[in-house]
C-alpha cells in the first residue's frame, strides 16, 4: 500500500500482542574520548527516570516496557492480541466490518468474523481481543481485513498482515521397557530448548483405555502428577529432567499374549510456564511401543529373597508359561556346575507334565549359595519332550549373599535409614 492510498483511508488499524511487560533497564552514559568518573556515573544514573532509588548502581529499571513487536511464540502457548480500529479522519464511517484470520502452513483459522457497526465518529475506536492456542510450528500470519463506508465512498477496504514464528519450547524423548510380567515402564526425558527458564507444573501420562498408570516418585506424594524431580522447580536452558511411569493392563483383557500385542500406550501431557509466568501446554501424539518378543516358553520369578546367608538353603518360586500355539510336555533339569556360585538341592530332575497353549505352571527350587556377594542363578534347563527342544535360562535371579545372619540385620537397617532419608 503506497502513501497516497494510506492518506485516502479514513480508518487506521493497530495490532498489539498481549503479553506480560518486561522490566526496563536504566541507560548508562557513554563517552568515546574520555573515561566516565564514578561521580558522573552516579549522577547520570540518579537523573534517569527509570533508575531504582538508592540502588542506581545496579542499573535495574523500575519501569515496565510493553512489547514492541510480536516476537516469538512457543508451541502450546495462547496467542493473545489486541486489535484496534481508529477513525483518524474528520468523517463519520459506517458499516465497518473486521475479519481476522490466522494463516498457518496447513490451515486458515477464523478468529474474528465480520460485523457491521452503525457508525464510527471521528476519534472513536472499535476494540477486539483475540485468543488462540497455538498448536502448529513454523510461520503464522495474522490477516486483518477491514471494510467500511465513508461519506465520500460507498465501500472502502484495506488489509494488513502480521507475521510471527512459533517455536518448540521442549524436546521430549521416550523409552519403553517391557517387564517380565505385563507391566510397561515409560521413561520420559523433557529438555528445555528455549533461551529462558521454564517451570514444569505438571508432567503426566494419559494412558490408553487398556492401561492404568502409576507415577514413580522418589518420595511418596498424594499428587498424581509428580515426577522424579520435585514439583515447581525451574528448569534451566538446555537442562533435562526424567520422569518414570509404570503402566499395568486392566483386568479382564484376555490372555497374556493379547496384552503383550497391544502397542498404544497413551499421551504425555505437559503444563509449563515461562519465566514471565505465561502458561503453555503440550500434548504428545499417541505413544507406541514395540511389542515384546516372547519365546515359546517364558520363565518369570514369582518370589525370591533379596539377601541370603552363605551355605544356607533358600527357596525360589518360578512361573513357566507356554506362549506357543501347541501343547508341550515339559521336563525340568537343574545343573550343578563347577564354575557356578550356588548349588541346587532336592529333586533336580522332574516331569512337569503337559502344558496347553497359554497355560502356566509353578515350580519350586531349593538353592544353596556357595560364595558371598551378588550372585546370579543360572543353568535352569527345561526340555520339551514332544519336539526334543531344550530351553536354558541364565541370570534369571539375583541374590545378594552374606557370610552370616548378623549381616542381614545390618543391611536391612541401612536400607531402612535410606528410605527414611
Amino acid at each position: 500500500m503506497d502513501a497516497r492510498e494510506r492518506v485516502e483511508q479514513c480508518l487506521a488499524l493497530k495490532v498489539m500482542r498481549l503479553t506480560r511487560p518486561t522490566p526496563g533497564q536504566a541507560s548508562l552514559p557513554s563517552s568515546d574520548t574520555t573515561d566516565i568518573s564514578q561521580d558522573m556515573l552516579k549522577m547520570k544514573l540518579k537523573e534517569d527516570v527509570n533508575s531504582l532509588e538508592n540502588l542506581e548502581e545496579l542499573s535495574l529499571g523500575k519501569l515496565l516496557i510493553l512489547p514492541q513487536a510480536f516476537g516469538s511464540i512457543y508451541l502450546g502457548e495462547t496467542f493473545s492480541s489486541y486489535i484496534c480500529i481508529h477513525n483518524d479522519s474528520t468523517e463519520a464511517c459506517r458499516k465497518i466490518t473486521l475479519k481476522a484470520d490466522l494463516q498457518t502452513s496447513t490451515q486458515r483459522i477464523s478468529l474474528v468474523t465480520g460485523q457491521d457497526e452503525q457508525q464510527l465518529s471521528p476519534g472513536e475506536t472499535i476494540d477486539h481481543v483475540i485468543q488462540h492456542e497455538v498448536k502448529e510450528l513454523g510461520s503464522h500470519i495474522l490477516v486483518c481485513d477491514v471494510t467500511y463506508s465513508s461519506q465520500s465512498a460507498d465501500k472502502l477496504n484495506f488489509r494488513k498482515f502480521f507475521k510471527f514464528q512459533v517455536m518448540k519450547p521442549l524436546d521430549v524423548k521416550t523409552k519403553f521397557y517391557n517387564a517380565e510380567r505385563d507391566e510397561v515402564y515409560l521413561e520420559a526425558q523433557v529438555q528445555n530448548i528455549t533461551q529462558g527458564i521454564i517451570t514444569l507444573e505438571r508432567v503426566s501420562l494419559e494412558p490408553s483405555n487398556v492401561f492404568t498408570v502409576k507415577n514413580l516418585c522418589v518420595e511418596d506424594s498424594d499428587e498424581n502428577d509428580c515426577g522424579i524431580f520435585s514439583n515447581g522447580t525451574a528448569l534451566q536452558p538446555q537442562d533435562s529432567w526424567q520422569y518414570l511411569f509404570c503402566l499395568s493392563p486392566k483386568p479382564g483383557l484376555g490372555s497374556d499374549k493379547l496384552v503383550k500385542s497391544i502397542t498404544s500406550i497413551g499421551k504425555l501431557d505437559i503444563v509449563w510456564r515461562t519465566a514471565h509466568g505465561d502458561k503453555g501446554r503440550l500434548q504428545t501424539s499417541q505413544l507406541q511401543r514395540q511389542p515384546p518378543v516372547c519365546g515359546e516358553l517364558s520363565l518369570t520369578v514369582v518370589s525370591a529373597p533379596s539377601i541370603a546367608v552363605l551355605h544356607k538353603p533358600f527357596e525360589l518360586l518360578l512361573n513357566i508359561t507356554n506362549n506357543s500355539e501347541r501343547t508341550v510336555e515339559l521336563q525340568l533339569n537343574l545343573e550343578n556346575q563347577a564354575y557356578t556360585n550356588f548349588m541346587f538341592t532336592g529333586v533336580v530332575n522332574t516331569m512337569l507334565g503337559l502344558l496347553e497353549p497359554g497355560g502356566f505352571t509353578k515350580i519350586k527350587l531349593d538353592v544353596i549359595p556357595e560364595s558371598t556377594g551378588l550372585q546370579y542363578i543360572s543353568a535352569i534347563r527345561i526340555k520339551d519332550l514332544l519336539l526334543g527342544r531344550d530351553y536354558v535360562y541364565n541370570d534369571q535371579v539375583q541374590v545378594f549373599t552374606v557370610a552370616d545372619e548378623d549381616l542381614i540385620n545390618v543391611v536391612h537397617l541401612g536400607a531402612n535409614k535410606n528410605e527414611g532419608a
